[in-house]
C-alpha cells in the first residue's frame, strides 16, 4: 500500500489514502486514512502490534481534522481588552522574538523556558531540544513525559544501562506462562493490547493483575492483587522474599549475567509475607501464589505501569520489581522478561531525543564531555555553548514567574494546567509569566492563558517518525497538508530560530539559521540520526525507507546494512561490564498519609473513551457520548457511611484544592480509597487535588495516592 493509492476513483475526483498510525496511545497501531468528497475515513490495518484492531478512539480519530473548533491562524492576547483575537503568522512570531529577545536582555538566557509533549514526533521532539539548547541557550527544557515515563526508565537505566519500555517485542506477551501486571489496566488504556493477552491465555498462561480496583483488566485476570495504593514496592519485595525462600532464584543467571545480588537478598529478608499482607492488605495467600507462578512458570514476563510508577518513591518500586525479575533470570530470555507500559504516543521517542531536561539525543547525558561534543558537532556549535541540565517538569512550571525562574514559557503538545499536579497552582504560576506561547490544534486550557497561540498540523498532515512501546520506530504518513494558514511544529521552529538569530547582535543571519533549522521532516530525521549515532538509543541504521520496507525498525540500528535489535539483553546487558544491577530498596510511606481530617486515599487513572488531558477526546462525540463527565468512585460501603448515593454529586478535599463530580458506586474498589479520571478541567479536575511531591530521582510526582475527604456537595 502506499500513499496515493485508491481502490476504486471517480470521474472528477483525486481522492488520497494514507498508511499510518494512531495519534494516540504507544501501541501505535496500524491504520489506513481515506479521504474523498465525503470526508476522511479510518480503516484499522494489519499491524504487527494490533493486528488490525483499532480502539473506539482510533476509529473516531479523523473526525478532528475539520472539527468547527481547530484553530486555524494565530491569537493574540489583546492588551486592551485581554481577549485572544486573530493574528498574522508575521504578527504572532514577531510578537515571540520581541518578547524573548527582551526578557533575556534583562534577566538572562534561563529565563525563557519551553516545555514539550509525548506526542510529538521523533523529529519535532528532537528540534525542540536543539532550538531550546542552540537558538535560545536556556537550559530550561522539560516534558510532559516526566509525569508518565520517567520512574520506569530511570530504574531500567540503573539496573540494565538502557530504557526501553519493552525490551522485547509485543508478540511475547502472548506466549508467556505466566504475566504479571502491576498498576496497569491495558483494557482501557489501549485495548487492542488485550488481544495479546487474550492469546496468552488461550495458551493455558496464567495472568495476574496488582491494582487497588478491580478494573477492566483486572476482571479478566486468574488472580487480582488489591494492595492499599503506594504500597506495591511492599508487595514486590515479598514476593522476592517467597522467591528466595522457595529456591526458585535463578542462581546460574544471577552469578554470571549480574551483581548486587547479595545486598538485596539481605534487604528483603525482613519482608515476609505476613509483613507484607499487614501493609498492602493483600493476603498471604494469594503473595505466595503470585509467587510459585513467577518461580515455577516457565515463560514469565512482569510489566509496571502508571500505578506501580507516579509516585515519590516510583523509582524505587519500579526497582523492587526488575530486582525480581533479575532473581528468576527473566530478562534477555526469549518470551521473559522486564517490560513497561509506555503511555503516550511517543512516550518512548520523546525521551530520547533530547526534550528532557538532563538528555541529549540519541539517551546521551548532557553533563558527558564526550555526548556534548559529538551532538555540537552536528549542530555546528561550539560544545561549551551547550547548557548544562536544567530541572525536571513540576520543578521548572512550579519557578514559572517567581524570582529568578523563567519569565517566558513556550509549549509544544503539552496541556499543564489539566495534566500537571496541584494544577491550581500551576495554573497560577502560568498566569504570572509575562509571555506564554502555547502551540496547539485546539484552544486547550493552557493555550486559553497564553498571550500567543499558534496553530499547529495534525497528525494526518504532516510526515515523521514515532516510536512505540516495544522501541519500533515507525512511520506517519501525511494524507492531506494542512489547512492554509496553519503550520507544522517544524516550520514552527525553524521560523523561530530564524527570527530568533537574524536579531543577535552577531548573527549569522536567517538564512544560515533557517538551514540550521530544517522544516523538512525527512531533513531532520537524517540529522536526528547523525546526532544519535553511537548513544543508547541509535538510530544511525534507520531510515525512512528502512522502516517502509519492514513494519519499522526497532533501535539500537547502528548500520543500515546491520541487524536492528527487537530484543534486547541476550547477551548482555547496557552497563560497562555487561552485567545488570541489583539495587536493595525498602517501602517507605507515601509523602501524606491518611488522618482524621483526610482519611482516605485517593487514586487517579484515565478511562476508555478519554486520552491524557482530553483536550481531543473531550471535542469528539462518540467519544463524549461514552465518557461525557467525569466521576468518583467509591466503594458502597463508604457511600453508605457518608449517606451518599449512585449519581450523587461530591467533594473531593485535599491540602491542596477540591473536586466536585457525581459518584459512582463500584464494590470493586477498596473501602478505603476513592478514585477519579483526570481528563476533565474546571470543578471536575482530578489534578487540583493531586500531591506535588516528587521521587528524588526521577522527578515524577507522586499523582496515585495522598489523602482526602469526601462529602456529599
Amino acid at each position: 500500500m502506499t500513499d496515493g493509492a485508491w481502490s476504486a476513483t471517480r470521474p472528477g475526483r483525486t481522492p488520497r489514502e494514507a498508511a499510518t498510525h494512531c495519534p494516540y496511545c504507544a501501541l501505535q497501531c496500524g491504520m489506513t486514512l481515506q479521504e474523498d468528497d465525503d470526508g476522511v475515513t479510518v480503516l484499522p490495518r494489519q499491524f504487527p502490534t494490533n493486528r488490525g484492531g483499532l480502539c473506539q478512539k482510533g476509529w473516531t480519530a479523523a473526525e478532528l481534522l475539520d472539527h468547527p473548533e481547530r484553530l486555524t491562524s494565530p491569537l493574540l492576547r489583546d492588551p486592551a481588552t485581554g481577549d485572544l483575537r486573530p493574528a498574522s503568522w508575521d504578527d504572532a512570531l514577531g510578537r515571540i522574538v520581541t518578547g524573548i529577545r527582551a526578557i533575556q536582555a534583562s534577566a538572562g538566557r534561563d529565563a525563557v523556558a519551553v516545555f514539550g509533549g509525548g506526542g510529538l514526533t521523533n523529529e519535532k521532539a528532537y528540534a525542540l531540544g536543539k532550538f531550546a539548547r542552540v537558538a535560545l541557550r536556556t537550559r530550561h527544557i522539560d516534558y510532559n513525559g516526566r509525569f508518565c515515563m520517567s520512574s520506569a526508565a530511570a530504574a531500567g537505566m540503573r539496573a540494565f544501562g538502557v530504557d526501553r519500555g519493552l525490551p522485547f517485542p509485543l508478540a511475547d506477551l502472548g506466549r508467556a506462562d505466566t504475566l504479571l501486571l502491576v498498576g496497569a489496566n491495558p483494557a482501557e488504556t489501549m485495548p487492542p493490547l488485550m488481544r495479546w493477552l487474550t492469546e496468552q491465555r488461550r495458551g493455558g498462561g496464567r495472568l495476574i493483575v496488582v491494582d487497588p480496583r478491580l478494573t477492566a483488566t483486572a476482571r479478566q485476570a486468574d488472580l487480582h492483587l488489591q494492595p492499599l495504593p503506594g504500597t506495591d514496592l511492599a508487595v514486590a519485595n515479598s514476593l522476592l522474599h517467597i522467591v528466595l525462600t522457595e529456591g526458585w532464584v535463578d542462581k546460574a543467571y544471577v552469578a554470571d549475567r549480574t551483581a548486587g545480588f547479595d545486598a538485596v537478598r539481605r534487604s528483603v529478608a525482613a519482608w515476609w509475607p505476613a509483613r507484607a499482607e499487614q501493609l498492602s492488605g493483600v493476603p498471604v495467600a494469594d503473595l505466595e501464589a503470585t509467587a510459585r507462578a513467577l518461580g515455577t512458570g516457565g515463560r514469565v514476563i512482569i510489566l509496571t505501569a502508571r500505578g506501580a510508577e507516579q509516585h515519590a518513591k516510583g523509582v524505587d518500586t519500579v526497582t523492587a520489581y526488575v530486582n525480581l525479575a533479575l532473581a528468576l533470570g527473566l530478562p534477555g530470555r526469549e518470551g521473559s522478561g522486564y517490560g513497561c507500559l509506555t503511555g503516550q504516543g511517543n512516550g518512548q521517542g520523546g525521551r530520547e531525543h533530547g526534550q528532557k531536561a538532563d538528555q541529549l539525543p540519541g539517551y546521551r547525558r548532557i553533563d558527558d564531555p564526550a555526548a556534548r561534543e559529538h551532538v555540537a558537532g552536528v549542530w555546528g556549535v561550539p560544545a561549551d555553548d551547550l547548557p548544562g541540565p536544567g530541572v525536571p517538569a513540576l520543578q521548572l512550571l512550579d519557578s514559572l514567574g517567581t524570582p529568578g525562574g523563567p519569565r517566558a514559557l513556550l509549549v509544544f503538545g503539552s496541556n499543564p494546567v489539566v495534566s500537571a499536579p496541584r494544577a491550581s497552582r500551576i495554573e497560577g504560576r502560568l498566569r504570572d509569566l509575562d509571555l506564554l506561547v502555547v502551540a496547539d490544534l485546539l484552544l486547550s486550557e493552557t493555550a486559553a492563558l497564553a498571550d500567543v497561540v499558534l496553530p499547529t498540523a495534525q497528525w494526518a498532515e504532516e510526515d515523521g517518525t514515532m516510536t512505540n512501546l516495544e522501541g519500533r520506530v515507525l512511520r506517519r504518513r501525511a494524507l492531506r497538508p494542512p489547512p492554509p494558514d496553519v503550520r507544522t511544529d517544524l516550520a514552527i521552529i525553524a521560523d523561530l530560530a530564524a527570527r530568533l538569530s537574524a536579531a543577535e547582535e552577531t548573527g549569522t543571519g536567517p538564512t544560515a539559521a533557517a538551514t540550521r533549522f530544517p522544516s523538512d521532516p525527512a531533513a531532520v530525521f537524517a540529522e536526528l540520526r547523525r546526532a544519535s549515532a553511537g548513544g543508547t538509543a541509535d538510530y544511525a541504521g534507520i531510515s525512512w525507507e528502512r522502516i517502509d520496507a519492514a513494519d519499522g525498525v526497532f533501535w539500537p540500528c547502528p548500520t543500515e546494512d546491520g541487524p536492528d535489535t527487537p530484543r534486547l539483553f541476550a547477551d548482555r546487558f547496557g552497563t560497562p561490564d555487561g552485567r545488570a544491577r541489583f539495587h536493595p530498596v525498602d517501602h517507605r510511606p507515601a509523602a501524606e498519609e491518611v488522618c482524621d481530617a483526610y482519611p482516605l486515599h485517593f487514586t487517579t487513572g484515565r478511562v476508555l473513551a478519554q486520552y491524557q488531558s482530553g483536550t481531543q477526546t473531550r471535542r469528539v462525540d462518540a467519544l463524549r457520548r461514552a465518557a461525557g463527565e467525569a466521576f468518583v468512585e467509591l466503594h458502597p460501603d463508604l457511600a453508605a457511611r457518608l449517606g451518599i448515593d449512585d449519581g450523587d454529586r461530591v467533594r473531593v478535599t485535599s491540602r491542596r484544592g477540591e473536586l466536585h463530580a457525581p459518584a459512582r458506586l463500584s464494590p470493586g474498589i477498596r473501602p478505603d480509597t476513592v478514585f477519579a479520571p483526570f481528563h476533565w478541567p474546571g470543578a471536575a479536575r482530578a489534578n487540583s487535588v493531586t500531591n506535588d511531591a516528587v521521587d528524588p530521582i526521577s522527578g515524577m510526582p507522586e499523582f496515585k495516592i495522598c489523602a482526602v475527604r469526601v462529602e456529599k456537595a
